[in-house]
């Protein structure tokens, strides 16, 4: 699902589809017609990236406000934490799905479990592959943030280059290999569409040659005026630190702070079976 960070190559008609940016009235009823589809495809491609990819991985959102009605007409509240594959074909635009969650407040379901299902259903249909839904109450212990496990880099001296993000600020240590969990608390993009910052926290553990610390937090402050998905972000971080270390396994993570009541949260892994963090305080 698309963030509220979009790509810089996004076309002057598909930016005319979208509802970033726009002034949108209140959907008062059930409107799956609202989600709208983003192909992964086309800022893959920018990145080299086409068939089969070089990742695995999850994007994972949690909306914290989601509401609708039971039988009687009594208001629901729970927290779902949305789990998208990356091999979806599709982003959703993420205004156009807080306008749809929202078109549900005044929806009568007969259970938690048929709000579910139908909510799985949409998501999935627009994004091209099975997604799934957990429900929280919202006091759940289950969405307690968690610390993380690693090294800061925010303390790390850094020459703060100008300019885009690029494969070339990054180096490594010649002829020491380690295995590493990393993070910086200090990652932000732009928004294409409405220019807009996200902020987010970056998390990476891999094991090959040993990146440079300094050069990590130049590369990662490099995305401050960057314009680009969430998960486009990620995906591009991955390649490059592939790239340059040569890793026998790395995970990569966003952790991106809520906006309009979403969270995401994409992660980017070597390994088929390795599983995402849940989602931190700051968030």
């Amino acid at each position: 699902m698309a963030s509220d960070c979009g790509n810089s190559s996004v076309s002057a008609d598909t930016e005319s589809k979208l509802l970033l940016g726009k002034h949108t009235p209140l959907v008062e009823h059930y409107a799956p017609e609202l989600l709208y589809p983003m192909p992964r495809s086309i800022a893959r491609e920018t990145l080299g990236i086409s068939g089969a990819l070089p990742f695995e991985g999850t994007d994972v959102w949690h909306a914290y406000e989601m509401s609708w009605l039971d039988q009687t007409g009594r208001p629901i509240a729970r927290v779902g934490r949305f789990s998208v594959p990356a091999t979806s074909p599709n982003l959703v635009e993420s205004k156009s799905f807080k306008m749809y969650l929202n078109s549900l407040n005044n929806h009568r379901f007969d259970s938690v479990a048929q709000a579910r299902d139908c909510i799985e259903g949409d998501i999935s249909k627009v994004a091209g592959e099975t997604v799934t839904l957990e429900l929280f109450n919202t006091d759940d212990n289950a969405l307690a943030g968690h610390s993380l496990a690693g090294e800061s880099l925010d303390e790390c001296a850094i020459s703060a280059v100008a300019g885009e993000p690029s494969a070339d600020l990054l180096k490594v240590s010649p002829g020491l290999i380690l295995e590493e969990r990393l993070y910086s608390h200090l990652l932000r993009s732009l928004c294409p569409v409405t220019g807009q910052p996200d902020w987010a926290t970056v998390w990476l553990h891999y094991r090959g040659a040993a990146l440079e610390r300094g050069s990590v937090l130049d590369y990662l402050i490099a995305y401050r005026n960057h314009r680009e998905f969430h998960e486009q972000c990620v995906e591009r971080m991955f390649c490059d630190i592939k790239r340059v270390c040569q890793p026998e396994f790395l995970h990569i993570q966003a952790l991106y702070t809520r906006r309009g009541g979403l969270d995401i949260s994409p992660f980017r892994s070597t390994e088929a079976a390795a599983k995402p963090l849940s989602r931190l305080n700051r968030q």
